[in-house]
């Protein structure tokens, strides 16, 4: 239900995303801020930067996170926010909590709060980056909006035409199925997915796989949207699903660090982050993680006939797998301590270790 009031209560599942977000940026900062001239943050849905409780919101976060970075004075990169919102009163509230807490933030920083629609104010931005010749700068766009609208795909791939720009979307899909049949919503879902391909959806009668096609739809029109790793995750309560979140990127590393912000958090309260990759995995409550992925790794690089650490860590960060690299040693030390996995001798010291350039090959 979207909020009439200015504040609103913080709901019960937001601090997942929210608490994704910080993880994510704490790792997203540091490397972009030691390695690019410049990088932005861009909040495409603020709101009015916090909850009725005091809570802080999205925009709060981001900034927070840059200024109790403990890696922060070696950050050369000009860190800029970019916080778009619609309703004039959030915005107002959003401009006077922005310009205290700019307050401690290193100089090389610049904050802009913009009273406008998030599909007006990108396709501006883009638009006059694409008549000057230019490229945005490495990117991380939140899209976190109430529902489907004013979220078009066009405007996702004009970001991720730019080479070093993520995305981290907040998929509302109880609002897709609630108004997906009505047909002033169509045009919606048409801008939403970028295609008309979701109407397919509508015959589905099974409930499970309804989400299931509408998730995969999404998550192939941002690879076609030009995100070379795209990862989903879901959001549950019980067995009721919240919502889902989809991060696309051009970098395995980026995608290898939103899994880890991801398993980090999950699960909080009586929310719990599953994947979509290993029969609704539930992060942080697998008993077994080691031989979990164990099992997943014989299924993926049980083709080759030898393979390095190094390929397979980026099988490991890839979004092949909802596991991440920090799981993969552990992995295959599981898979070699049940004599499922031969290893070259000549590429290691010890047994039970593997560092760069260790081969081996699943057992036949």
């Amino acid at each position: 239900m979207v909020p009439n009031d200015t504040l609103w209560a913080l709901g019960e599942h937001t601090p997942g995303k929210h608490l994704v977000l910080e993880g994510y940026l704490k790792a997203w900062y540091p490397i972009l801020g030691t390695t690019q001239g410049r990088i932005i943050f861009i909040d495409g849905f603020a709101g009015p930067g916090e909850y009725a409780g005091g809570e802080p919101g999205s925009p709060i976060i981001a900034l927070r996170t840059l200024k109790a970075h403990y890696a922060r004075a070696r950050f050369s990169a000009q860190v800029k926010f970019l916080f778009v919102e619609n309703r004039e009163d959030r915005f107002h509230h959003l401009q006077a909590l922005v310009s205290v807490e700019k307050e401690g933030l290193p100089s090389t920083c610049d904050t802009r709060v913009v009273h406008g629609k998030f599909d007006d104010t990108m396709t501006g931005l883009l638009t006059s980056l694409r008549r000057q010749q230019q490229r945005l700068a490495p990117c991380f766009l939140m899209v976190d909006p109430f529902g489907v609208s004013d979220t078009p795909m066009s405007t996702i791939r004009g970001v991720l035409e730019h080479p070093k720009s993520e995305v981290y979307i907040s998929f509302m899909y109880e609002s897709i199925n609630r108004f997906k049949s009505t047909s002033e919503f169509a045009k919606h879902l048409d801008m939403l997915f970028g295609c008309t391909d979701w109407r397919h959806g509508l015959t589905i009668e099974d409930p499970r796989a309804k989400a299931a096609f509408y998730f995969d739809l999404y998550r192939e029109q941002l690879r076609r949207a030009g995100a070379t790793y795209v990862l989903h995750f879901e959001l549950y309560r019980g067995n009721e699903l919240v919502y889902a979140i989809f991060f696309g990127t051009k970098h395995p590393l980026g995608c290898d660090r939103m899994k880890q912000a991801i398993w980090k958090v999950a699960p909080f309260g009586d929310f719990a982050f599953r994947g979509t990759r290993s029969e609704q995995l539930a992060l942080g409550l697998e008993p077994e993680t080691a031989k979990a992925f164990a099992e997943e790794l014989v299924t993926l690089i049980q083709d080759y006939a030898w393979i390095t650490y190094e390929d397979t860590l980026a099988v490991a960060q890839s979004d092949r797998t909802d596991y991440h690299s920090g799981h993969l040693k552990k992995a295959l030390a599981y898979l070699e301590s049940t004599g499922r996995l031969d290893v070259d001798p000549n590429t290691r010291r010890r047994s039970g270790s593997f560092p760069a350039g260790c081969r081996f090959k699943i057992r036949s």
